[in-house]
């Protein structure tokens, strides 16, 4: 597997576009800070922002444990909109896919994040958000690796 999203500490920058139901897409930028500790712990804190308005910034802070060569994992978020999340992600040889729901929620939200791998400093991400089985938005980006 040779990815570098994730897998290895890094800055990214996203840029894209969020849809909501019956709504104009709206462009979002932010990005994503990711460490390692040695114990095969990681924690990934992200930040996106609407540039022309209309929907409030989000950001995300995750934990998850990832033990060397093992290609699943679990994680731990903290969502600014969802509030305490749960998860866990499979990675593939070209992609890095996501599955969340939200804790102690009667509405049943959950969401998933595909990263699909382009290169060692490129990647593209397909997510969406469900209120029960309803997609309520999608977001698709770009990540790229800075520095």
């Amino acid at each position: 597997m040779a990815h570098t999203f994730l897998l290895e500490p890094g800055r990214w920058h996203l840029a894209g576009f969020w849809l909501e139901r019956d709504q104009p897409p709206l462009e979002i930028k932010g990005g994503a800070l990711i460490a390692w500790n040695q114990e095969d712990w990681f924690t990934m804190v992200t930040k996106f922002s609407f540039p022309g308005g209309g929907h409030q910034d989000i950001s995300c802070q995750y934990r998850g444990r990832l033990n060397g060569g093992e290609s699943q994992y679990t994680y731990v978020l903290q969502h600014s909109q969802l509030g305490r999340v749960e998860g866990e992600g499979w990675i593939s040889n070209h992609a890095i896919v996501q599955r969340y729901w939200v804790l102690g929620d009667r509405q049943r939200q959950s969401g998933f994040e595909t990263f699909y791998r382009f290169s060692d400093h490129r990647y593209y991400l397909a997510s969406g958000m469900l209120t029960g089985h309803y997609l309520t938005s999608t977001m698709e980006a770009t990540l790229e690796r800075q520095g």
